[in-house]
């Protein structure tokens, strides 16, 4: 049995763990086609197993063994290609069932959710779009924990349309994330209605601040290589109340899609029963007509106010603001590549976003590009510099188990339940972000640490604490040992299929080099390896009981993947 091991892996890990840490009126199926150059066949050399193994730790969820032995008769670039072409894998429909069979009083429950989003992420073709999503849904932050905690549809329906959008235009995402009824709710513009002097009532702004502080241009003006615009040797505040002030009336008279734009439909959501998964549209007779000033922009007094006209010109002037390149692209390059990013990185993501090379601004597919193929990603100089790479996320390292080693479900629907608990599981699930300012922010820094002596950041060490490293620590033991998700006749639901490293077993080398390249690239230090190998040597395999011999090649494994799964070279992705 492997438990009796645990004391024996933990004795092990611990040092190491501790050295790192649908509808007519819904979404357009597919994002707006823009210009872009022709793409040229890719002339770039196929990558090593490690190359590749390195490069989809970054683009998905996680690689698995096949995954990257394709990737090596390929190249990364094409790769790339091939993934922006593929069809998108859709949530919401995983959902739908469950709405359908709601009895009256009843509401959907976010395992459900949870379920949907696991699935998604250990199974789905289209990797490249469902981790670009992820990143995205930790920079436009909405969360079930709060006023959409039965909302399951709509936050579903959100996550689709960042996956959409993720391949698309970053005008058209703003846009979107704007009038998506999710956000709505989350940041209290749905049903924002215009200010009233008599009644003293003034727009709600909370949406209008976080737009720009989060979403967009940031608190401070940036030049395009992400360092800090000055004067006199200050930085320079991108904005000022009376921006807030004046972007948030705006954002009133929004409310739940419905074609007549009537009052009682405004206010009720039960004339509209698929609110949650309709854009928000502007009813004008709820709309500020008040002279509006934000960022330079000023949209006259009207008595006759159109809301949709005053967003469209709100989110042009977002979009088309020069912090908008550096302030996002350094996000997504944190999200998905590392955390310190050089400015010289930072710039060339920016000229990516500022002109696809076909002119356009705000290409996603560009910026993905930079991002993923920029040389600082790919180099191999990379490893070897300390400041480079990022905490790998809690959601990400069980995500990698599942692909790795090809879970499956038994139910067929990857039940799955709430991970926040630090000290007895990931300390995270999905789209249960604390707060709009996601789970960890950007520029994080962990007080009194190494990091902060180089003034640099580590975003994900926000989520950090001794509770939830030896929680992690125990509930990768019990995922890698006897699977993940609810239980149903005493075996968990999502369940690993350890094969391919068990017939390398009867060799610790051969399996520890198998699981270094699927779990870290190969990028276990020999201390690291040697101490993993000496671990799994301690488990003999019988020579004349194949019943015994089978419980220990499997109990190898577990061990190998418990011990390289806690260690320092996989916390760390570099």
């Amino acid at each position: 049995m492997f438990r009796p091991l645990q004391l024996l892996a933990l004795a092990v890990a611990l040092p190491l763990l501790l050295a790192s840490c649908a509808s007519h009126m819904s979404w357009p199926s597919e994002p707006r086609a823009i210009p872009r150059p022709a793409r040229l066949a890719s002339t770039e050399p196929a990558p090593t197993p490690a190359e590749a193994s390195r490069f989809l730790q970054q683009a998905t969820f996680g690689p698995s063994m096949g995954e990257i032995e394709a990737l090596t008769r390929s190249n990364f670039s094409s790769w790339v290609d091939q993934q922006m072409a593929t069809k998108q894998t859709l949530t919401a429909p995983l959902i739908e069932p469950y709405y359908k069979a709601l009895k009256k009083g009843e509401n959907l429950k976010q395992d459900q959710y949870f379920s949907a989003f696991w699935k998604t992420s250990a199974t789905a073709p289209d990797q490249l779009r469902q981790r670009v999503a992820f990143a995205l849904s930790e920079i436009f932050v909405i969360s079930m924990d709060g006023m959409l905690d039965v909302k399951m549809r709509a936050i579903a329906n959100y996550h689709d349309m960042l996956a959409r959008n993720a391949f698309g235009d970053f005008r058209t995402l703003i846009e979107e994330v704007s009038r998506h009824p999710a956000m709505g709710v989350y940041l209290s513009h749905l049903r924002n209605l215009k200010e009233d002097p008599v009644k003293g009532r003034v727009p709600d702004e909370n949406y209008a601040r976080e737009v720009m502080q989060l979403f967009t241009i940031g608190l401070q003006e940036l030049n395009p290589d992400g360092t800090l615009k000055l004067r006199n040797g200050e930085p320079i505040e991108t904005y000022t109340n009376e921006d807030i002030t004046g972007l948030a009336k705006v954002f009133t008279g929004f409310s739940y899609g419905s074609f007549e734009r009537a009052d009682q439909d405004f206010h009720n959501a039960g004339r509209n029963p698929d609110w949650e998964i309709r854009p928000m549209v502007g009813y004008n007779q709820f709309h500020s007509g008040s002279e509006k000033r934000f960022l330079g922009v000023t949209i006259p007094a009207s008595q006759f106010p159109s809301a949709d006209d005053d967003l469209k010109i709100a989110m042009d002037r977002l979009f088309n603001h020069p912090n908008v390149g550096p302030f996002f692209g350094r996000q997504l390059i944190q999200r998905l590549v590392t955390s310190n990013p050089s400015p010289a990185y930072v710039r060339r993501v920016t000229e990516a976003f500022n002109n696809n090379g076909a002119g356009v601004r705000g290409d996603m597919q560009a910026v993905i590009r930079a991002v993923l193929l920029d040389p600082e990603a790919r180099s191999a100089a990379s490893l070897k510099d300390a400041g480079f790479g990022k905490v790998r996320e809690p959601i990400l390292r069980l995500s990698q188990w599942m692909r790795a080693f090809n879970a499956t479900s038994i139910a067929g629907n990857f039940d799955m339940y709430n991970t926040d608990n630090p000290g007895n599981a990931l300390g995270q699930s999905p789209m249960r972000s604390p707060t709009v300012f996601n789970f960890y922010r950007p520029g994080y820094v962990p007080p009194g640490s190494m990091v902060a002596k180089r003034n640099m950041v580590a975003p994900e060490m926000q989520i950090v604490s001794e509770s939830s490293v030896a929680g992690y620590a125990n509930f990768i033991q019990s995922v890698i040992d006897g699977g993940v998700g609810r239980a149903a006749n005493n075996k968990r639901d999502i369940q690993p299929d350890y094969s391919a490293q068990m017939a390398l077993a009867d060799s610790t080398d051969r399996l520890v080099a198998h699981i270094d390249l699927l779990l870290t690239a190969s990028q276990l230090s020999p201390e690291s390896r040697r101490r993993i190998s000496e671990a799994v040597n301690e488990i003999r395999i019988p020579a004349n009981n194949p019943t015994q011999a089978e419980n220990a090649r499997r109990n190898r494994v577990k061990l190998a993947t418990l011990l390289t799964m806690v260690s320092p070279e996989y916390l760390v992705q570099k």
